[in-house]
């Protein structure tokens, strides 16, 4: 009985020593079931992001695409002529209306002339403002580049009794210009100018201090020497020691006096010499005669 007992209970710890096996290994076998599930899960996670950021990525290239077609359509780069010769008496608008004739133009600059020229011509009786260069900015480049291939060294005017028929155009594309240049080559050119001004209204002004503080001290030692006579004390005259410059037309009299004296000179060394020659021809003679005669 004892040994019935024994190996029952053999048998039921053994039966729970599988039962405990078996419901270890299933749950070892649910962890893994679900960490493979989780990885499955993470994996398409990935999987679609990757896809959605390659959509997205996909639809800004051909978004950009787009924008930039659209932009080449509408956007039209403009292009600036730079016109050599302005003939007198050519204003902006009559060179707007003749070449908006070929495209559509933007801005007009014509550089006007100097401001010694035009107070020149003021002097002269001339009121009117001509003009030296000018820049012409074309709403697109290409038409710009047609437009001065064509024109160049070309009539102005297209008939014979028009005013500027004999005058040529002069037209070069410039290549890679902006009128942002222009503005600030302007700009570059008052400032020199300003200065310019600036400089020479400080040298005035230098030159007529140092001319008042002379005129100053002069009078002051006038008034010296007045006060210095009624004491009844000697008063020397200042000398210079120095001699003053040559001006240049006492230069130039200096050379037309010694080119004429030079010129007088030998006038009179002429007659000088040609006495002298005609004298040594008449001992050769007589000694030739005298040698024939003895003979």
């Amino acid at each position: 009985m004892e040994r019935r007992d024994e190996e029952k209970e053999r048998n039921i710890t053994a039966e729970q020593e599988e039962e405990d096996d078996g419901e270890i290994e299933e749950e070892e076998e649910e962890e893994d079931g679900g960490i493979e599930e989780e990885e499955e899960e993470d994996d398409d996670e990935e999987q679609s992001n990757k896809e959605g950021a390659d959509e997205d990525a996909a639809g800004m290239m051909k978004k950009k695409k787009m924008t930039k077609a659209s932009d080449g359509e509408k956007k039209c780069v403009p292009g600036i002529l730079y016109l050599g010769h302005v003939p007198p008496r050519l204003r902006p608008k009559h060179l707007r209306n003749v070449l908006s004739a070929y495209g559509e133009i933007g801005r007009v600059f014509l550089q006007p002339e100097d401001h010694q020229v035009r107070k020149r011509k003021k002097k002269s009786g001339l009121r009117r403002c001509d003009f030296t260069e000018g820049w012409v900015e074309f709403r697109d480049k290409r038409v710009a580049k047609r437009v001065a291939a064509s024109l160049h060294n070309t009539p102005m005017a297209t008939r014979k009794r028009q005013r500027f028929t004999s005058d040529l155009w002069n037209l070069k594309y410039l290549h890679r210009f902006q009128w942002t240049h222009l503005s600030e080559r302007l700009a570059y050119e008052q400032t020199v100018l300003q200065q310019r001004l600036r400089t020479e209204v400080s040298q005035a002004k230098r030159e007529t201090n140092f001319y008042l503080n002379n005129v100053d001290k002069s009078a002051h030692l006038d008034r010296l020497r007045k006060k210095r006579r009624r004491d009844g004390d000697q008063v020397e005259d200042k000398t210079w020691d120095f001699t003053q410059r040559q001006t240049e037309e006492e230069i130039q009299m200096k050379k037309r006096s010694s080119k004429k004296d030079s010129l007088s000179q030998k006038h009179l060394d002429k007659p000088r010499l040609l006495q002298e020659k005609s004298q040594s021809n008449v001992s050769l003679l007589a000694k030739i005669f005298n040698a024939n005669k003895s003979a």
